[in-house]
């Protein structure tokens, strides 16, 4: 059922930003789809760039986090502007956990089932192993950029692991080394969207790393995700994983704008959460019907408890 919002006690439609970087200040053509959901329900919706000193942040009923996408050079500065932020989506003390992704670790503890991970300090010696596929990756990072898949019995390949793990430790950054799930070649990840704490959607993201890092150049293919329904193992996964989250930090499920649980199959064919991504993930509004809608309600329903725009400052 869609959720309408009349003005607001001021009797000014509710505004929100989506707040995107400068490469996108128009947002991608996904995030478009969602400007028009939300007007159809009342919303003036617009997108921001975050560090445009020009935005008024207080000016908007809501700040939601959408294509922020680089970051990762600079975390403590987005982290601090987040911060500052009066009414942002999803909240900056859950943003803080979600942007390092030692926040499996954390998971993991409690029991979630996440893909095994050995982690790296930027002054931790590692030698590659002598066996496998391994992928590398930082543990601050966004869009599989600086991540790459290295077969270990070649060689030159375990000479590009070492020195892919030493250029980001030199740069300061924790590393992050994971065994590449075969089944990703096969079946895919499987990336299931909640919106406003319930399952809205699912899609299949074909193999995104095919060999060493080597730039950013064909990391994002379109061509590759399909709309999905999740098994029931993938459900009972993701659902383990947001319940693990929510334990963590304190929070009830619907205090989640949005989610994407990311899943890949083991070798036995159990579900393991890859990333769940919190701050800046796409949505694949696009690919399901009526998502665009389900955002927009979950937005409707998130504007209502903040006030609707009644404490707004222009």
């Amino acid at each position: 059922m869609t959720h309408s919002l009349s003005t607001t006690t001021r009797g000014q439609r509710p505004r929100v930003a989506l707040v995107t970087c400068s490469t996108l200040p128009d947002l991608d053509a996904d995030d478009r789809l969602a400007l028009a959901a939300m007007a159809g329900r009342g919303i003036d919706a617009e997108p921001a760039v975050w560090d445009d000193p020009g935005v008024c942040w207080s000016g908007f009923d809501l700040a939601i986090l959408r294509s922020t996408w680089d970051y990762p050079p600079r975390r403590d500065e987005f982290l601090a502007w987040a911060r500052g932020v009066p009414r942002l989506a999803n909240p900056a003390e859950l943003v803080a956990r979600n942007t390092d992704k030692h926040y499996l670790l954390r998971l993991a503890a409690t029991g979630a089932p996440v893909v095994a991970t050995r982690w790296l300090a930027p002054d931790e010696s590692w030698r590659a192993p002598r066996s496998g596929e391994w992928v590398i990756k930082p543990a601050v990072g966004a869009g599989s950029v600086d991540a790459g898949r290295y077969d270990a019995t070649r060689p030159s390949q375990r000479a590009q692991a070492q020195a892919h793990t030493r250029r980001l430790q030199a740069a300061g950054r924790a590393v992050l080394v994971q065994p590449y799930m075969p089944a990703v070649d096969r079946d895919g990840e499987t990336a299931l969207i909640f919106l406003g704490g319930r399952y809205s959607h699912a899609v299949r993201k074909g193999a995104m790393l095919d060999g060493p890092y080597a730039g950013v150049d064909g990391l994002f293919k379109p061509e590759q995700i399909e709309p999905v329904e999740p098994t029931p193992a993938q459900r009972d996964a993701a659902d383990t994983v947001l319940r693990a989250l929510t334990g963590w930090v304190r929070m009830d499920l619907a205090d989640l704008l949005y989610a994407r649980v990311d899943l890949v199959d083991d070798e036995a064919g159990r579900p393991l959460l890859l990333e769940l991504e919190l701050t800046e993930p796409s949505l694949y509004l696009g690919f399901a019907l009526g998502a665009a809608g389900r955002f927009a309600d979950a937005v409707a329903v998130r504007l209502e408890r903040v006030g609707g725009g009644a404490d707004r400052r222009r």
